[in-house]
Parts: C-alpha cells; structure tokens; sequence
C-alpha cells in the first residue's frame, strides 16, 4: 500500500501546477491591466506583438565594407553609436557620410559642431546637402548636450551627429580659471546626459554618432594604454563602438592623395562584434565606394583578378586596380550590379546609396523587392 500512495502523490501534483498557472497568468493579466491603466496603453506588451520591431533597422554608412562589417547593412536606428580614433583618421568623414546616406533617403540630420571646425565644403563634396543640414557651434558642453535632447524630443530628426566628446566642455570650466580642476566633470556631464536621452533615441527611432578622441592612461605597463575621453558611460550606452585607424598612405607618384583606412567594430550589440573592414579615403570625395566594392568584389568571387587585370560578368572592366576603380565610377549602372551582388552574397538588404549632390537617390531593386513582397 505504501508503493500505491507514492505512485499516487506524482498524479496530485501534476494537477497542482495547472491551477497555479491559471492564477499566475490572472495575476499577470491583473499587473498588466494596472500597469496600463497608471502609463497609458502600450507601456508593456508581449514580443509577439507587432508593436514592439523585432529586427532593428538601419542605415548605410556609406561604405559597403563598414556595413558588412556592423552586421545589418549599416547603422542601427534608434540606438547610440560612438566614432573613434587618433586624429586624422577619418572620424569626421565617417560621420559625414552616415549624413548625406540620411539625407538621400529623404531624412533630417544635424550637426552638433562642437569643435567649431566644420568644413562645409568639404561636407558638400562627400553628398551632404548643406543646405538642409541642421547645424549647431554651441558654447558649453551642457547646452550641446541639451539641443541634442530638444533635436530627438521633436520625434522628427533621424541623425544627430556630436563632433566630438572632447569638446563638450562643462560650463563650469569654461567660466572657470585656466588652471582649476576639475576632476571627472565632463564625465558626469555625459553619465547625466546618456540617461536622459538614452530613453528618447530609442522612442524617437533615431541615431545618435558620438565623435570621440583618444588618450593615454599614465602608468599602464601592461594591456592597451589608451582610452577614450569622457568616462565610460558611453563605452555602456552605445550599441555600436568603431576604432578607426589610419594604417597607409595612397600616392599619386609623389603626392599623397589619400589614406588606406581600418575600421574595427569593437562593440556590437545588434550583430557578432569584432569584425574589421578596410577602404580607401581620398582626400577629395571621401569614402571611394567603387574601390571598397571592387576589394570586396574579389574577395567574395564576385570579381576576377587574374594578373593585373580585373574582370566582371565575363567583361574586363581594367588593368590594374586604378583603371578597374575608374570604370565602375564611370559605368553606374555596373557599379550598382556589383553592389547588389555584394550585398546578396551577405544575405544583407543593400540601403539607400548616397550619389553626388544634385542627383536623385535610386532605391536598389533588391531592397525594393523585398519589401514589396
């Protein structure tokens, strides 16, 4: 009879879970209910909800190689992302791409001039629209960091761009003798200022680009001695971390044109972190897209390079990688193949792709199809 009561107790049990988890869900259906009624509908929902976006949307940064390299074609939206590097290594200009592929997708962007050393012309030869581009110098740290939470609170900006961390000056030091300390200010200021408008990148669906600099810790004998300015709530609130680092030197003969460029994604929140991509940065036009795709082009398959001379859809397209870069700048549509096939080979959508000022920005097939299916 003992054996009988122990083979018993399993089937009484099995019962009692069923009923507690029919008072577990009242009582979360009661919370949630509650929960509604104090912060209004939609302040909690189920993930299976279509209010919640599951796939976290993006933007091009202007580079095919970065946008492989962040692992969802580009940007996340809604998110913080932090640029940095040495100086001259491309920060800027990386900053000034992610706006011009806003503003071709038909957004609003600004720029928090922080540094008083914005070059216009030279963001009008990367595609930026100068002319529609919002653009702030302000005088304090505090008071870029408020017109950046104003810009986001209007729910209408999709990029507020911040050059650079380092020249947020709080306005205590400003107003300040030249020699006051003031020990972990500018780091409070930015603890203080990701708190707040952390909550509102998200809500407002845009992105924020830090632009920081880099230091070095006194003392380090082991391990990496640099660090980034600012203290080190924006390592935690940023979902995407670029070190971009300047490694050669492009030539024309004697003449230095440009710089062969690095960019290492050392934080990812969105996709697997640590990948790298690598481009060319001509001091006249930025980014050359048409070299970055023909290196990916070759390294995919895409591309054929046997000698010197590059082929692509059974065409040689040059010899040498100058004349191919030169014919895919001149042949467009080509250009725009190469793009899509590079994408495709990804399993990325390619995104909305910046063109000269002046032209219209062309919505590749691959990213039109899929959404229209």
């Amino acid at each position: 009879m003992k054996r009988s009561d122990k083979t018993a107790k399993p089937a009484k049990a099995e019962v009692k879970p069923a009923r507690g988890e029919e008072a577990r869900k009242r009582a979360v259906e009661t919370a949630v209910s509650n929960i509604e009624k104090q912060f209004g509908k939609g302040s909690i929902l189920r993930m299976t909800e279509d209010a919640i976006n599951r796939e976290v949307d993006a933007f091009s940064a202007g580079s095919p190689s970065i946008d492989l390299a962040l692992g969802i074609g580009g940007y996340p939206r809604g998110r913080v992302v932090e640029i940095y590097g040495p100086e001259s290594s491309g920060k800027t200009t990386l900053t000034l791409h992610a706006v011009a592929e806003v503003q071709k997708a038909g957004g609003i962007a600004a720029f928090i001039d922080a540094e008083h050393a914005l070059d216009v012309n030279y963001a009008r030869r990367l595609g930026v629209n100068v002319e529609e581009l919002l653009v702030s110098q302000p005088d304090t740290g505090e008071q870029a960091l408020e017109i950046a939470d104003v810009l986001l609170r209007s729910g209408a900006i999709d990029l507020v761009a911040i050059d650079s961390v380092a020249a947020l000056v709080p306005r205590a030091e400003i107003e300040g003798e030249m020699g006051d300390a003031h020990v972990g200010l500018q780091a409070r200021l930015m603890s203080q200022a990701l708190r707040k408008i952390t909550g509102t990148v998200a809500k407002s669906g845009a992105t924020v680009i830090f632009i920081n600099q880099i230091r070095m810790k006194i003392g380090v004998m082991f391990g990496n001695p640099e660090t980034t300015t600012g203290g080190n709530a924006l390592k935690f609130y940023a979902s995407q971390r670029l070190d971009v680092r300047r490694i050669a030197a492009i030539k024309d003969g004697d003449e230095v044109v440009g710089n062969r460029t690095r960019v290492k994604v050392v934080k990812n929140k969105v996709a697997p972190p640590f990948r790298q991509a690598e481009f060319d940065i001509l001091y006249n036009e930025g980014i050359s897209m048409e070299g970055d795709l023909l290196d990916l082009g070759v390294d995919i398959g895409l591309v054929e390079k046997s000698g010197s001379w590059y082929s692509y859809d059974d065409e040689r397209i040059g010899q040498g990688r100058e004349n191919a870069r030169r014919f895919l700048k001149e042949n467009p549509d080509a250009c725009d193949r190469l793009a899509d096939a590079v994408y495709a080979a990804k399993g990325l959508k390619r995104r909305v792709l910046a063109k000269p000022e002046g032209e219209e920005a062309v919505v590749p097939e691959t990213e039109a199809t899929s959404e229209g299916s």
